[in-house]
């Protein structure tokens, strides 16, 4: 008898042409083999679960958050046998069999993929993406909910603890900060930490992927001069909310209302660093309390008016709308991760973000081809659409790399 995720007779197996449908166009085989080779996790030897095959597993255990392992599994390759594409006989593998193949695989390749395969893809006509010349992009932070293990706990930790003596407070919890494409949602850098890590520490390693031309927004809690010297010194440029605590004298009025002004670290009380200049913009909301303030390195209003750049901060929440697409609609109300040990925890996540980036670039396909925003496009009805695709397609046959021996019964 072949054991689970075995054929009984020599030949191709039925988990070497799983069907991904969209997935496999936005993340080609080809790319996942070089992915592979340059992470080290190339396989030597002849596998039940082949590095490529577990790499799509993975993408599709995201797609289908809900289902358990073996059923993903089988919805990877119904398609197959429902269209005839298949005559051998294959037994899903079991749970045991896809976690040893998840840890072989560890995170290293799921990072690399999503480091080469995301990027901002909104073109010049891409409609709701850029204002003037800049692409509108946002940062920001979340924690994502795991599974409450001892290696989950002591690898990312706990939320504090609550004023009433609770000695643990909900699930462990992994961090996240991201630099979002406004216009299209596109997630096209992440960096992921512990708990205990700080936004600012996780915002510095994906500054790397702003570029001139960028306009970057984040809200106050991000306001800091070192983080502000950084990401301005990629050539990007900024627009983030301060605090109210934060002390701006007006060194020069404008003529739209804006008002260049210079901040400091707020350690340097007595202002021994040079400060840095930049333009900030006051505003009131209707129905709202207190007043609203920006910076920004854009310093002539010429043709940035105040007015113009206060109604553009809104663009900001198109990141937490991003996220209710991540976390609500792929993953599923009350989202908490699956994997039960750290490497997994990682690797699911960068999962997720692989599966959103697939759909929305999707998604700006179809909004380029009517002519439409992307914004105007369903995510609901695209997760549909690709979920039945991957069920349906017989996406890709892995090639393989020596003959098959012969499977006997033991």
């Amino acid at each position: 008898m072949a054991r689970a995720g075995q054929v009984k007779s020599s030949g191709e197996r039925l988990s070497d042409r799983v069907a991904l449908g969209v997935l496999t166009r936005t993340f080609p085989p080809s790319l996942v083999d070089d992915v592979l080779a340059r992470t080290g996790r190339v396989q030597q030897r002849s596998r039940l679960l082949p590095a490529r095959v577990v790499v799509y597993f993975v993408l599709a255990m995201c797609l289908f958050c809900g289902e358990a392992y073996e059923e993903v599994a089988r919805l990877l390759t119904e398609g197959l046998r429902d269209r005839r594409r298949w005559r051998g006989d294959w037994v899903v593998p079991s749970t045991a069999a896809i976690w040893k193949a998840r840890s072989r695989l560890g995170v290293e390749p799921l990072k690399e993929l999503f480091a080469v395969g995301c990027r901002p893809v909104a073109t010049p006509d891409t409609r709701g993406v850029f204002y003037r010349d800049w692409r509108l992009t946002a940062i920001d932070g979340t924690t994502f909910d795991l599974p409450d293990t001892e290696a989950n706990v002591g690898a990312f930790g706990r939320p504090p603890r609550s004023g009433r003596g609770e000695q643990q407070v909900g699930y462990p919890q992994i961090r996240m900060v991201g630099l979002v494409e406004c216009g299209t949602h596109v997630v096209f850098d992440a960096a992921i930490g512990p708990l205990r890590t700080g936004e600012h520490t996780l915002a510095r390693a994906v500054f790397s992927s702003l570029r001139p031309g960028m306009l970057l927004l984040a809200d106050r809690g991000f306001f800091g001069v070192d983080l502000w010297r950084e990401a301005a010194a990629t050539g990007a440029d900024l627009l983030w909310r301060v605090r109210k605590d934060i002390v701006l004298t007006v060194v020069e009025q404008l003529p739209d209302g804006s008002y260049l002004t210079e901040i400091f670290d707020q350690r340097d009380i007595h202002h021994t660093r040079g400060g840095v200049r930049v333009r900030a913009i006051e505003y009131t909301l209707a129905g709202r309390e207190g007043v609203y303030r920006l910076i920004t390195t854009i310093l002539d209003p010429t043709n940035t008016p105040a007015t113009e750049l206060a109604a553009l901060y809104a663009q900001r929440w198109e990141f937490e709308s991003t996220l209710d697409e991540i976390k609500t609609h792929l993953g599923g109300p009350h989202l908490v991760l699956r994997s039960k040990h750290p490497d997994g925890a990682e690797q699911e996540l960068y999962g997720f973000l692989l599966v959103h980036h697939a759909i929305r670039h999707l998604m700006h396909q179809a909004a380029t081809e009517a002519d439409h925003d992307p914004d105007r496009i369903s995510f609901t009805r695209s997760l549909r659409v690709v979920r039945r695709q991957v069920t349906d397609q017989a996406a890709f046959s892995p090639r393989q790399t020596r003959p098959r021996r012969q499977n006997h019964p033991r």
